[in-house]
Order: structure tokens, then sequence, then C-alpha cells
């Protein structure tokens, strides 16, 4: 096996708001060459760092939007976070846990903080992804993957910390979601200089966001907390290394090499079937929610 390089370490841009309850830092699609082609099939990924959001009676969020062609991945490091979608997708998740929600075809969604957490407030921090499906699973059914914490399949490093799958595989040891491409998607829990090695397919674009803590890569490229790391499409293996107790957020997808056509909440492939989205959901064609 040969070492799978880091391409380009990114900082964090300027936090933004997305409705008022998310402050994110957008790394997918952004600068630094992290285009939706770049990091295919990964489309979007906004990363919630650690904030204090007040209590509050009135639960922050964001209110009903659709999607068509592809899925949102809410990973919950503290909070919580209610989710409902038009298709009777659900839940509440909190720390450690994901919602995985396969828009397909087109669901109406929100997403805001629990009620009960907004009444206390307290520190916030989440990664919501966006994982694009093949051209042949974008009009299908959509679905909803609630996981929690304890579903997640942990992988013993001994005293070098664990790994918790998500989705794909590790060692393997094989996470609870189901994709409808190859995805891996796993949180190395490290201790401080706790060491992890991990192997994916040359081709696959693979990347690591560092949540908590500090780690070196493959010995010698440091990154520091809040920072995400885009490795080269060469090589297998690279490694971890914690500078102290850690949590990286780690992914890694076969692309789908297909056209990638976005416009606001819908991906599809050609501009013909963007526009048919904007149709069907002003047609209602995407169900009903309540705001």
């Amino acid at each position: 096996m040969s070492v799978k390089n880091v391409e380009i370490v990114v900082a964090p841009k300027p936090a933004h708001f997305v409705g008022d309850g998310f402050r994110v830092h957008n790394f997918i699609p952004s600068a630094y060459h992290l285009d939706m082609k770049r990091m295919d099939p990964f489309i979007m990924l906004d990363y919630n760092s650690q904030f204090h959001f007040g209590a509050t009676d009135t639960p922050r969020g964001v209110g009903v939007h659709p999607h068509r062609g592809f899925e949102t991945v809410t990973i919950a490091y503290q909070g919580k976070v209610e989710h409902h979608d038009s298709a009777g997708g659900g839940g509440i998740i909190g720390k450690g846990d994901v919602q995985w929600m396969t828009a397909a075809s087109g669901v109406l969604h929100k997403e805001f903080h629990e009620s009960e957490w907004a009444k206390q407030g307290g520190i916030f921090q989440m990664v919501q992804l966006w994982v694009n499906l093949p051209a042949k699973d974008k009009m299908g059914t959509p679905q909803y993957q609630a996981i929690k914490n304890e579903e997640m399949t942990q992988v013993d490093l001994g005293d070098n910390g664990f790994v918790e799958i998500i989705a794909g595989n590790y060692k393997g040891q094989q996470g609870p979601a189901t994709t409808f491409s190859p995805v891996n998607m796993m949180n190395a829990k490290l201790k401080t200089g706790g060491k992890a090695e991990f192997t994916f397919p040359a081709d696959y674009t693979t990347a690591a966001l560092v949540i908590e803590g500090s780690v070196i890569i493959n010995g010698e490229e440091k990154v520091a907390t809040d920072h995400f790391a885009l490795f080269q499409n060469e090589g297998e293996t690279f490694t971890l290394e914690a500078q102290e107790d850690s949590i990286i957020l780690i992914i890694s997808g076969q692309p789908l090499n297909e056209p990638i056509y976005p416009h606001g909440p819908f991906v599809m492939n050609t501009r013909e079937e963007i526009i048919q989205a904007f149709d069907d959901y002003n047609n209602g064609k995407f169900g009903y929610l309540e705001d």
C-alpha cells in the first residue's frame, strides 16, 4: 500500500448563518479547489463549529424548504436538532447521533433546535454534509435514517482510542447507514498521542475535518481544530496521530463521475432536470409540511 498524502489543508472561512440556528463555516463547495466536481460525491459541507446559543422559548433553525437529487447527513457533536419532512421522516438527534435524509425525488423539510434544549441553550456543534445521488437514484423514493450513537459500530484501538463508523467500512467492520454509492463516514476519537491508520481506494475523494483537538497526518502535516484536510487521489493509506484528545471526521467516497447541475436546493444532472424540479415544487409535488 502506498501513502495517501495531503493535497491541501484549509482553514475555516468566516462563519455565516443558515436560518437563525446554524452558524456555519462552508468548506464544500468553496475556494481552494473544493468545488463539487473535485469533491464528488460530496457536494456540500457546512460545519457549525462550537458556538453558544442563548436560551429561548422559540427554537432557532431553518423553516420549510425543498430538496431533490441528493442526501443530507447531519452529524451532532453537541446540542440537539429536531427534523421533520414531507415524506414522514423525522425525529430528534442529540450528541453523537446522525440523521441521514435521502431527498431523492423531492421532499420538503425543516430543522430546528430541539425545543427543550433551546429553552436551556448551550454549546452547539454539528456538521451537515450533502452526498450526491447517482443519476439512476435521483428520482427514487425519499427515505430517512435516524442513527443513534449506540447503534454505530465501534472499532476499539486500545490505548489509542476508537473509531466510530457511521457508514462504510473500517478494518472489516461495517457502519449502520445504507448508501447508494460507496461512501465511508466515520469519527476517529483519539487520545493524546493516539494513532490510527486508514486505507481507502486511491481514486476515492477523501478528507478529514478536525472537530476537536489537533492531529498530525502521515507524521508531517499538522491540522488544527476546525481545519479541513483534503487528500490526493493517489495512494491508499494515511495515519493520524492526535496531539491532544481529538475527534476527527473522516469521509471517503467513490466519485460518481456524472454531470453535476446544481441550483439552490436541487442538484441534478442537467438544466432540464432543474427546470422540472422547480415546476414540480411549484405544483405541490413535493408534498406538504406545515411551517
